[in-house]
C-alpha cells in the first residue's frame, strides 16, 4: 500500500525543479544520467537509487518514509479502538468496508481532478486534510467519546482524502524523473510502503502499552506535518499544454472526465491487461482472510499468536527484501513480460504456502510471494506511467488505486467463503493454482502485454 517551489539547488540535476507557472507550461522530465556505467559485483543486485539524485523526487520519496509508518499507526489504532468499544470483530469488518466506498469514489474523481489542476496544490490540500482527520481521531480518543459512528465517519473522510491524494502523488512521479528511471522510482516508493507495513504495526504494538492508543493518532498527525512541508517544497506541477487542451474538451473534472479515462483503458490493451494481471493475482491469490483460521488450526502447535504475526508479516517482509535487491530487475526493459513472470511466481508461491504444514516453510513461501508482488508492483506502475500521456495519468492512477484497494477486499470474501466450505489450505492452494493458470492463459491469448517494452 498508497503526495514550495524548488530550491535554488545549483547541482547539475536540479533541472528537475525548474518550472514555469504561467500558461500551464512545464519543462519535460529530466533526462537520464549518462555517466552511470554498468554496475558490477554486488551493485548489480542492490537497489537502483538513481531517482534520489533528483531533488524534487527525493523530497516526495522522503515524505513517504514518514507517512508509511505513521499511517500504519492509525491503521492499527482504528480497528483496535472499535474492537475495544464493541467487543465485535464484525464491527471491525464493517468499518473497513465503510472506508472502501469513499476510497473508490474519490480515487476516481481525484484522478480526474489531478489531470486538470496543479498536482502540487492538490497534494497540499489533501495531505492537510488527512492530517486534520488524524487530529480529530486523537481528539475523539482523548475525550473518551466512545462512538463507533464517529470513528466510521472519520475513517470514511480520511479514505476520501487518501483517494484524492494517491492519484496525484503517483502521477507526479513521471514529471520528476526520466522515463528510464520510472521502474527504479517505483521500486523505491514501493519498498518504503512495504517497510511501513512491517514497522508500523510493530511500532504500534510497542507504543500502545507505553503511551496509550490515543497518542498513535497524534503521532500520525505530527508526522503528516513533515509530509506537508516536503510537498510544499516541490516544484509546481500544473497541467502541460496538451493536458490543458484536453481538460477544456472534457469540461470540469467530473463524470465526463472519468468516463474518458475508462474509454482510454478499454482502448489501450497493455494497460487493461496490466490491471487484469493484478486482479487475477489479488482476487484469486490473496489469502489473508484465512490467516486467523490457519494460525488457530494448521499452525497452532507453533503458538497461535506467533503464527498469526508471522503470516501477516511475511509478504511485506518479502516485498521489502525484493525492493532492496531491485537492482536485479529495475533496469529491465520487457516490462510486460516481467509482470507476467511475477504474477505466475506469486501464484506458485501461494500454492506452495497452501500445501505447507510447517509454519517456517509456509512463511518462506509467503516471503517469496512478497518478492514477486514487489516485482509486479514495480513494473505495473512503470507501465502505467510510461504508456500514458500526462493529461491522463491522474485518471489512470485513480483506477489503479481502486484496483489495488478493491482486489484484496474481494479476495477476503472469496477466500473466506471457500475456506469455510473446502478448508483453509485447500482454498489457498486452489487459489494459487487459479492464478498460475489464469495468468498463463491471459498471456497466451493476449500477447500485447508480454510484447510490451519500455523502449517501445
Amino acid at each position: 500500500m498508497d503526495t514550495s517551489k524548488g530550491s535554488a539547488d545549483s547541482r547539475p540535476d536540479s533541472g528537475a525543479e525548474r518550472h514555469v507557472e504561467d500558461a500551464g507550461t512545464v519543462e519535460p522530465p529530466p533526462t537520464a544520467d549518462t555517466g552511470d556505467g554498468p554496475r558490477s559485483g554486488w551493485r548489480r543486485f542492490a537497489m537502483d537509487t538513481r531517482p534520489l539524485r533528483r531533488p524534487a523526487y527525493r523530497r516526495l520519496w522522503s515524505s513517504t518514509i514518514v507517512t508509511a509508518v505513521g499511517s500504519q499507526l492509525t491503521a492499527v489504532a482504528v480497528p483496535k479502538q472499535i474492537y475495544d468499544i464493541t467487543g465485535s470483530s464484525a464491527w471491525v469488518g464493517y468499518a473497513s468496508f465503510a472506508g472502501l466506498l469513499p476510497l473508490v469514489v474519490f480515487a476516481l474523481w481525484g484522478g480526474a481532478i489531478a489531470d486538470t489542476v496543479d498536482r502540487r496544490k492538490l497534494l497540499l490540500v489533501t495531505n492537510i486534510g488527512i492530517a486534520v482527520t488524524s487530529l480529530l481521531f486523537w481528539i475523539q480518543a482523548v475525550t473518551g467519546l466512545g462512538s463507533v459512528a464517529v470513528l466510521m465517519v472519520l475513517l470514511a473522510v480520511q479514505q476520501a482524502f487518501f483517494g484524492l491524494n494517491s492519484p496525484a502523488r503517483q502521477a507526479s512521479i513521471a514529471r520528476l524523473v526520466p522515463k528510464e528511471e520510472l521502474a527504479a522510482a517505483n521500486a523505491l516508493g514501493s519498498t518504503v510502503m512495504q517497510t511501513g507495513l512491517v514497522a508500523g504495526p510493530l511500532l504500534a504494538g510497542a507504543l500502545i502499552p507505553v503511551v496509550g492508543l490515543a497518542e498513535l493518532y497524534l503521532i500520525d498527525a505530527v508526522a503528516l506535518c513533515a509530509t506537508v512541508w516536503a510537498v510544499y517544497r516541490l516544484p509546481a506541477l500544473p497541467p502541460l499544454a496538451t493536458a490543458t487542451a484536453a481538460a477544456g474538451r472534457a469540461g470540469r473534472a467530473g463524470l465526463k472526465g472519468i468516463a474518458e479515462g475508462f474509454r482510454y483503458i478499454s482502448l489501450n490493451q497493455v494497460l487493461l491487461l496490466s490491471f487484469l494481471a493484478d486482479i487475477i493475482a489479488m482476487v484469486f491469490g490473496m489469502p489473508r482472510a484465512l490467516f486467523p483460521q490457519l494460525a488457530s488450526q494448521t499452525y497452532a502447535p507453533y503458538g497461535e499468536g506467533l503464527a498469526l504475526g508471522l503470516l501477516f508479516a511475511a509478504v511485506p517482509i518479502g516485498a521489502v527484501l525484493g525492493g532492496l535487491m531491485s537492482g536485479t530487475f529495475s533496469r529491465a526493459r520487457r516490462h510486460g513480460l516481467m509482470v507476467i513472470v511475477a504474477v505466475v511466481a506469486w501464484g506458485v508461491a501461494i500454492t506452495g504456502f497452501g500445501l505447507s504444514a510447517n509454519l517456517w516453510v509456509a512463511v518462506a513461501f509467503l516471503a517469496a510471494a512478497g518478492v514477486a508482488d514487489m516485482v509486479s508492483m514495480v513494473f505495473r506502475g512503470a507501465i502505467l506511467l510510461s504508456a500514458v500521456t500526462d493529461e491522463l495519468r491522474g485518471r489512470m492512477q485513480g483506477v489503479f488505486t481502486v484496483v489495488v484497494a478493491g482486489g484484496p477486499r474481494l479476495a477476503d470474501v472469496l477466500h473466506g467463503t471457500a475456506g469455510s466450505a473446502l478448508g483453509a489450505r485447500t482454498a489457498v492452494a486452489g487459489g494459487g493454482l487459479l492464478v498460475v493458470v489464469s495468468m498463463l492463459v491471459l498471456a497466451a491469448t493476449m500477447p500485447a502485454l508480454r510484447r510490451y517494452s519500455a523502449s517501445a
